[in-house]
């Protein structure tokens, strides 16, 4: 049975009870553009830790691991999780070297997946040659921008990859793809924050949020 069928993962149902805006510490300039909280920063925090004693767990120590962020959304959740992996290597029985690298690609404008994948900016990634690699992302949504880029990694030659995500959203344009490693699945609605972006704004509220209608209208992309 896979990570997925034993869920793995901590299920937000769709007539889950959210969080009040009110009850929280928000940016101000974002208060009346948040319907509600969804998953607390702490919350967030606690599950991170979790998946970084899993991932350390399963990892092949043999072979060097090569944490590969997706940009731009990714970086607080890379920078947390391999934070908490480099802990565990440095304070356990076992070790590995840790490399970080890191790539950008961009599928979505406003609240909606383009269905094109565009690679905007990569480093050279033929040092993950042999390695294992761990991809992490901020949200799998209908999961063809992350297949684009495991076959993007493919001509590299990893020993191994696996994929590490946040968020993995509950919805019928899904094409079937599963990361190894979730922390939430979600309902198929529009969040925000922990450097998750709607247009590049709300990369600075720590909290995961849905976003309300005035605020898509108040940050949609000029036309």
């Amino acid at each position: 049975m896979s990570k997925m069928e034993k869920e793995s993962f901590i299920k937000i149902p769709d007539n889950y009870t959210s969080y009040p805006v009110d009850k929280f510490c928000i940016p101000k300039h974002y208060e009346d553009d948040i319907e509600s909280i969804v998953i607390p920063n702490g919350l967030v925090h606690d599950r991170i830790e979790r998946l970084a004693r899993d991932i350390f767990e399963n990892l092949d120590h043999s072979k060097p691991l090569a944490c590969l962020c997706v940009l731009k959304g990714g970086y607080q959740f890379f920078s947390d999780l391999q934070t908490r992996i480099q802990n565990l290597n440095a304070n356990s029985n076992k070790s590995c070297q840790m490399s970080l690298d890191f790539i950008r690609l961009k599928s979505y404008e406003d609240d909606k997946s383009t269905g094109t994948v565009r690679v905007i900016g990569s480093d050279d990634l033929s040092s993950l040659a042999g390695k294992n690699v761990l991809i992490v992302e901020d949200l799998i949504d209908t999961g063809r921008t992350m297949q684009k880029l495991l076959n993007h990694l493919a001509q590299f030659n990893p020993f191994s990859v696996n994929v590490c995500t946040l968020l993995v959203k509950r919805t019928t344009r899904s094409i079937g793809y599963r990361p190894d490693y979730v922390g939430f699945e979600i309902p198929d609605r529009f969040v925000v924050g922990y450097a998750v972006d709607y247009n590049e704004y709300f990369r600075d509220l720590k909290h995961i949020c849905i976003i309300n209608d005035k605020g898509k209208k108040k940050y949609a992309m000029k036309k």
